[in-house]
């Protein structure tokens, strides 16, 4: 059974971005974005240039899926 959600929100994607911080932090000296982090941080600029407060998931990229759909289990 699929439970993934329409959509994410603005708010809902704020939320996966600190979680994956969280487990992910920046390193070194530059204190560059995780992988993880970066992935979502791209979803996150591109609702805020179209000024979405929510974004369909079939617009969301493929990198950046799996890790909504782990914060939103590990939400449960």
């Amino acid at each position: 059974m699929d439970t993934q959600a329409p959509s994410i929100t603005l708010t809902e994607l704020e939320q996966a971005i600190n979680y994956w911080r969280g487990l992910r932090p920046s390193r070194g000296e530059e204190r560059s974005l995780s992988p993880e982090v970066n992935a979502l941080a791209e979803v996150y600029a591109l609702m805020i240039y179209e000024r979405l407060h929510t974004l369909p998931v079939e617009r969301i990229a493929a990198a950046a899926m799996p890790l909504i759909d782990t914060w939103r289990r590990q939400r449960v």
